[in-house]
């Protein structure tokens, strides 16, 4: 029997699917990444917003059109659209699985079929990152209930995943070949409270530090559970990247508290002058909401301020999407889709400025990169630094005069720039 598995969303779902495509090899399904070959297929859904929303359903419909033009039999959908939406008429879906059940695929991929499987050991993952980088999930659900946000209604509350066990699965990654380690959760730095009374991202971070990855890089790190013990510890070791993913969505103190969010402009400015002031060279990521309920033409023009400031070096911009079941979905006046995107442009292009303007310090200097590829339109080869996370942010070209190995690491003395760098490996 040949499964199929489509993962939508963010990397935390990736995890997931990664975990049930472990499940299914080990139950001895045989995999396919062809859907038109797959007698089963399973899609993993997002439903944090409403573009995840119509995502999902056209990966459905899609999908289900192989029953009548391949050899499919089966539909199953699971993740955070079958979590949210239980009860929808979907006749195309043979079987709506809740989170809590993913754990169970195997079986129940058994039981649509009637096809025998073998029971194993939970643990493992195939990788569907590149072999040079994985994601390590420490976390489920959150605790923040932030007004605009559905994923503790579909996630449930913050729960850990044990140090032990989160050591041990970093270890198996490390003999896999795996070379950096993203930690993610949908709060990375509210680690370890609900299990050992306090917050734990620190020692958990040292306890991999032994593995000796290349980097261990850090997302998602909520702005006021950023201590000095976390910054002390980015400074001084090594083998963490200089880089953190701190989502602020705004810069408003009347928005912020709209939002539920107890940062202030204030104690964000604060937060980044402490970590620029004890790691100089940090990387620091952002994400914001642009067009939320209430927001006044001169709120967002401070917010587009700020964009231009310099202050981070990367940041994504998202038109607010009003979720049912929150309580922002009732707060008015919202602002009209026409007028959210062009703030969203103007908000995108300073940013896309201060990003050019900070990408030049890194000229003249000699950075670590970690080969991924080539660019036949550039003809160069392309990486990343420590100061790039994968797939959202800017990359590294280089040439040498010999041919790098996918996944190693090689110093490129960087030259130019623009929105990204460009370099020469040094010869080894």
């Amino acid at each position: 029997m040949k499964v199929g598995m489509i993962s939508l969303g963010c990397d935390k779902n990736r995890v997931d699917s990664e975990r049930m495509l472990y499940l299914l090899r080990s139950a001895g399904f045989e995999l396919t990444d062809d859907p038109a070959e797959a007698e089963v297929i399973i899609i993993n859904t997002c439903a944090f917003i409403e573009s995840a929303k119509k995502e999902a359903i056209e990966t459905i419909f899609e999908a289900a059109g192989h029953k009548r033009n391949g050899k499919l039999k089966k539909l199953i959908v699971t993740g955070c659209f079958a979590q949210r939406y239980p009860d929808v008429e979907f006749p195309e879906v043979d079987r709506f699985v809740s989170i809590a059940d993913e754990e169970k695929i195997a079986a129940i991929v058994a039981e649509e079929t009637g096809e025998r499987y073998m029971t194993c050991a939970d643990g493992g993952r195939i990788l569907t990152t590149p072999p040079h980088y994985a994601y390590l999930k420490i976390a489920d659900g959150c605790n923040n209930r932030c007004s605009y946000c559905a994923i503790p209604a579909i996630r449930g509350t913050y729960r850990s995943y044990p140090m032990e066990e989160l050591v041990a699965e970093a270890a198996r990654l490390k003999e896999e070949g795996v070379q950096e380690l993203i930690l993610v959760a949908q709060d990375t730095t509210n680690y370890g409270r609900d299990l050992y009374g306090k917050p734990a991202i620190c020692e958990l971070i040292k306890k991999l530090l032994v593995f000796r990855f290349w980097k261990i890089r850090l997302l998602y790190a909520y702005p006021e559970r950023i201590t000095d013990k976390l910054i002390d510890l980015i400074a001084s070791e090594e083998g963490i990247a200089h880089y953190l993913d701190i989502p602020m969505q705004h810069v408003d103190d009347d928005i912020l508290k709209k939002m539920r969010r107890p940062s202030s402009r204030e104690k964000i400015e604060g937060l980044l002058h402490k970590l620029r002031e004890r790691v100089p060279d940090i990387a620091i990521r952002s994400t914001f909401i642009v067009g939320f309920p209430t927001e006044t033409e001169e709120q967002n023009a401070a917010l587009e301020r700020f964009a231009a400031e310099r202050k981070i070096n990367f940041a994504g911009f998202f038109i607010y999407s009003p979720e049912e079941g929150t309580s922002a979905y009732e707060l008015k006046p919202r602002v009209v889709k026409s007028v959210a995107k062009k703030r969203l442009l103007a908000c995108e292009r300073a940013q896309s400025n201060s990003t050019v303007a900070l990408q030049k310090e890194y000229v003249g200097r000699t950075l670590e990169v970690i080969y991924e590829g080539i660019d036949f339109d550039k003809q160069m080869f392309v990486g990343r630094s420590e100061y790039n996370a994968p797939d959202v942010d800017t990359k590294v070209f280089f040439t040498a005069s010999f041919t790098p190995e996918p996944g190693k690491i090689y110093k490129v003395k960087i030259y130019s720039s623009d929105f990204h760098l460009y370099g020469e490996a040094e010869v080894e």
